[in-house]
């Protein structure tokens, strides 16, 4: 709820900067592990994002159970851009099917009044009030019966029509075919030397 956003994603430098393919696995299991905690945690997950929301943070807020925004945070997945592929899974837990499918293919973002338009954001407030407000939202949660809520919370993800871990790791393997190709490492390096815009920072 602080600093200049949410989420911006993998640190492309970092990779880059990595021999062979380490940084790519490195960005990707420490990505599906956080991605992972967030989902199973046995009790519900408040987030709350301000300014930019990139790539991995997608996956944060897609696996999240409740998200609460700043008014004019952006939701995006520049992944297209940056020559990988992943977080598709949780961007549609927050925006429709084909919504979904022209963020990634346009790498262009959404506003958490459009997600709020959705459902998928609980609420929108002004970046002074978010951390009060995400608060107030845990508490309500808090204050009921803590063996139920996290009964509700196995029972939800048991129903949950899409495997998100199995589904995120199918995204994955066309990172790494990318990868492979030469397609993945060319955009990377093409966004290191500058020659893209610079909203597509994130992985």
């Amino acid at each position: 709820a602080e600093g200049r956003g949410f989420c911006a994603g993998v640190d492309i430098r970092e990779i880059q900067a990595m021999d062979g393919h380490e940084g790519l696995l490195e960005a990707n299991r420490a990505c599906f592990e956080a991605f992972r905690a967030v989902y199973e945690c046995v009790v519900p997950v408040v987030v709350a994002v301000n300014g930019f929301c990139l790539g991995t943070g997608i996956g944060l807020a897609g696996n999240a159970d409740v998200v609460v925004a700043a008014e004019g945070a952006g939701f995006g997945l520049p992944e297209v851009d940056n020559g990988a592929l992943g977080a598709a899974t949780h961007l549609m837990r927050l925006v429709p099917a084909h919504r979904a499918r022209w963020m990634l293919y346009s790498c262009e973002p959404a506003t958490a009044e459009e997600l709020h338009a959705y459902g998928s954001v609980l609420r929108v407030v002004p970046v002074d009030e978010l951390r009060q407000v995400a608060l107030e939202v845990a508490g309500v949660i808090a204050a009921k019966d803590p063996v139920v809520v996290r009964a509700a919370k196995a029972s939800l993800n048991g129903i949950d029509p899409v495997d998100v871990r199995r589904s995120y790791r199918f995204e994955q393997g066309f990172t790494f075919e990318l990868n492979l190709m030469g397609s993945g490492d060319a955009a990377r390096e093409a966004f290191l030397r500058g020659d893209r815009d610079s909203n597509a920072a994130a992985d």
